[in-house]
């Protein structure tokens, strides 16, 4: 009986949230038969690429034993960079990304720094950073989105305009099917979800990072650069974050001050709910890729059966409470709980 009873928890914490998930696909294509059209299929990965791509850099400090709450600003500031860059300083998209890549990776070894050499907790220095960043990005144009012929501070109208390659990022479409496009951003997802996985997974990096997740003292005895590792991770963070926010410029063609709000929730959400995937208790590429998919599923079926817009986050919350539960209570239960 006893064997029984642990071998219904296993099942639990492997297939729960999969089973979760198919039941919610399940219930969304009855009451609304258009969910499971490839309309609707395209939509949810298109709405969930920006946020994946986010959480992935997420993970790869929650590997590392951090936390990384700056991701939603620097998406933001490197969407107001982009804008700022080609329509104020009318310069090309190449130089636009690389300096909104160049920005992410800087403020992420700024945290690594923070946290690591300053002993500034991980929580605390990516706040603070946050709250920086927010005042940063609105301060050239005085808290104002950024489009072409808008005023600027000191008297006359942005000229410039934003080229139709960088467009082209947020906006293209590749014909993998007859009847619907997919758009380059999910492409970018499923590549950038594939490069992240190999290298946690199977890289001797991959592995020593997760060494310092479990134990970061003994993996420093065992000679591993424990500090090197992390501020790498936070740099990892920020450079997807800001290449999220290079797409989200692309998609908007414009500099909205607050187009990113939701950003951090709902990657932090998927980065979170990836540790129930699959019984695996840990964070991983694999499992963030299908927990951001989720979110996009769980938002698009509200979104059909028009739920009011301030339900949505109170689900998001209820679901990512009952992730954690296969996750970590679960788990803890059986004896196979992760610290």
């Amino acid at each position: 009986m006893t064997a029984r009873r642990l071998s219904l928890v296993d099942l639990a914490i492997r297939y729960g949230f999969l089973l979760l998930m198919a039941g919610l696909i399940v219930y969304f294509s009855i009451v609304a038969p258009a969910f499971l059209s490839p309309q609707s299929a395209v939509f949810v990965f298109q709405s969930v690429a920006i946020t994946g791509i986010l959480a992935l850099g997420v993970t790869a400090t929650l590997v590392v034993g951090g936390f990384d709450l700056s991701i939603g600003a620097v998406a933001t500031s490197a969407l107001m960079l982009s804008a700022y860059v080609m329509v104020i300083w009318e310069m090309s998209a190449g130089v636009a990304v690389a300096l909104c890549l160049l920005m992410g990776a800087t403020v992420g070894l700024l945290n690594g720094i923070l946290i690591v050499k300053l002993r500034v907790p991980d929580l605390l220095a990516t706040l603070g950073m946050m709250f920086l960043l927010v005042g940063l990005q609105r301060i050239p144009t005085e808290g104002n989105s950024i489009s072409t012929g808008m005023a600027l501070p000191g008297g006359g109208a942005a000229q410039g305009t934003f080229s139709p390659a960088f467009l082209m990022l947020g906006r293209h479409r590749l014909d993998f099917f007859v009847e619907n496009l997919v758009p380059l951003s999910v492409v970018f997802l499923l590549a950038i979800a594939v490069v992240v996985w190999l290298f946690l997974e199977f890289t001797r990096h991959g592995r020593l990072m997760y060494a310092i997740g479990s134990n970061a003292q003994a993996a420093g005895l065992a000679g591993v650069n424990v500090n090197r590792y992390k501020i790498v991770a936070y740099m990892i963070s920020g450079t997807l974050a800001s290449f999220g926010g290079i797409l989200l410029a692309a998609r908007l063609g414009r500099g909205d001050v607050a187009s990113g709000n939701n950003l951090l929730l709902d990657s932090v959400a998927a980065a979170l709910i990836g540790y129930a995937v699959l019984g695996a208790s840990k964070p991983n590429a694999f499992g963030t890729a299908v927990g951001a998919v989720f979110v996009g599923i769980l938002l698009q079926g509200l979104t059909m059966l028009n739920a009011p817009y301030y339900t949505q986050d109170f689900v998001k919350g209820a679901v990512l409470v009952v992730a954690l539960v296969f996750t970590f209570a679960l788990s803890g239960r059986n004896g196979r709980g992760r610290v």
